[in-house]
């Protein structure tokens, strides 16, 4: 009898779920812009569209995504005006992962730059309206350093 791991072997962590209104065009975007590999593509209802998907995304991260689906009160950020939810991901090179997202078709909301908590930081919005902050960790600062440098800001 095979034992079964009650969690996967790669999903230790948070999956996100996203909705989107066109899935096999935000796949598309994700394979261009974060070097996704499908793990899974089913169809959605009658063969149509997307009804779930999984993607891992930089060789680590797993990302499930499906189309919308009010019904079950699944909305795409497109549908919502926005989003209040935004990922936030730590990569080995924050410039090259911003830039190649935007080429293949974000849009860019916060410009890479230094951070005062150590961090080189910047934000795009991809196609279906999901907000990503990559992160590439430049110095570990103390949380009294990073106290006052916060401060020093608001000066």
């Amino acid at each position: 009898m095979t034992t079964v791991k009650p969690i996967p072997d790669g999903y230790e962590m948070i999956t996100p779920y996203l909705t989107v209104n066109d899935g096999n065009a935000a796949i598309e975007f994700y394979k261009k812009a974060f070097d996704a590999t499908e793990v899974l593509r089913m169809p959605g209802p009658e063969g149509k569209g997307v009804g779930h998907a999984d993607l891992l995304l930089f060789g680590r991260m797993h990302v499930m995504l499906s189309e919308e689906y009010p019904e079950m009160g699944n909305r795409s950020p497109r549908t919502l005006s926005g989003s209040p939810v935004l990922l936030h991901i730590y990569v080995e090179d924050v410039d090259a992962t911003v830039d190649r997202a935007v080429a293949a078709g974000a849009k860019l909301i916060r410009p890479v730059a230094d951070q005062f908590y150590g961090d080189r930081a910047g934000g795009i919005e991809d196609p279906s309206g999901h907000q990503w902050y990559f992160a590439t960790q430049k110095e570990i600062v103390s949380e009294e350093e990073m106290q006052r440098r916060a401060a020093e800001l608001g000066k």
